[in-house]
């Protein structure tokens, strides 16, 4: 098998740009949800060993705009650096905040020229922007392929598929939802990933919100810790409910 990802295999398919879908899937999951008013994104932190800190998984853009990410973090890097470049060139000659969906079409095009072309590789990471601009609140979702797409609410990364289901069954009740309990939604979307006895903690999750007169911000550490407490709370509640309505002696 040819490695240049210019040869298209017998079936159709370009095989290097699969791979490249391939390490976002082996990334950390990274997930977003939106209503009429908010955009929040969540995402967990991995730390490579114990003596190491953690990656960081969500970057700001500009005020209105931030992303978080899944796969080979130094690719993300390299792409939110162009984002900020293009946000800032905007705002220097236009005097207005860029408007999200055309930076992600520039965005999406630069991931598309890598499969064209044998002297680079593709990018080997998912972006989820979260963008509150002129047109109101939106999720964007970028893959390797040069294809993205404006979602409700979407989980990227191993094991995301979990986090997908609880969105996917709880997405109807956003519409109605405050910035702090979207918050609480995609605490428990990330909870839902985890594997084992694994719980969520304030060193290896990062949160973010943008939305109406609230600029992006990225909240982790102690700030983060009240949200995993209300979250805590609120599981052991339905825990025990769950209990006195199965018990034949309530």
């Amino acid at each position: 098998m040819t490695p240049d990802v210019t040869v298209w295999s017998p079936q159709g398919r370009l095989h290097q740009v699969e791979y490249a879908i391939e390490a976002v899937n082996q990334g950390t999951t990274c997930l977003g949800l939106r209503n009429d008013k908010y955009v929040v994104l969540a995402g967990l932190k991995r730390s490579p060993n114990e003596l190491a800190s953690y990656q960081k998984k969500l970057h700001k853009i500009d005020s209105h705009m931030g992303v978080g990410m899944s796969g080979l973090t130094a690719d993300g890097r390299s792409l939110i650096r162009y984002m900020r470049t293009e946000s800032l060139n905007h705002q220097y000659v236009y005097d207005t905040p860029i408007q999200g969906s055309r930076l992600l079409v520039d965005l999406a095009d630069m991931h598309q020229r890598c499969t064209q072309s044998y002297v680079r590789r593709p990018y080997g990471v998912g972006l989820l922007v979260a963008v509150y601009d002129q047109t109101g609140p939106h999720l964007y979702s970028t893959e390797p392929s040069g294809n993205y797409y404006e979602y409700i609410a979407m989980a990227i990364g191993s094991r995301s598929q979990t986090s997908r289901t609880y969105l996917e069954r709880e997405f109807n009740n956003f519409d109605t939802c405050s910035a702090e309990e979207l918050v609480k939604h995609a605490l428990k979307a990330l909870g839902a990933s985890l594997s084992g006895e694994m719980e969520l903690e304030s060193k290896s999750v990062s949160l973010a919100i943008v939305g109406v007169d609230r600029e992006f911000e990225i909240i982790e550490g102690e700030r983060l810790q009240k949200y995993l407490d209300m979250v805590e709370v609120e599981g052991e509640t339905e825990m025990e409910t769950e209990m006195v309505l199965e018990s034949p002696d309530a």
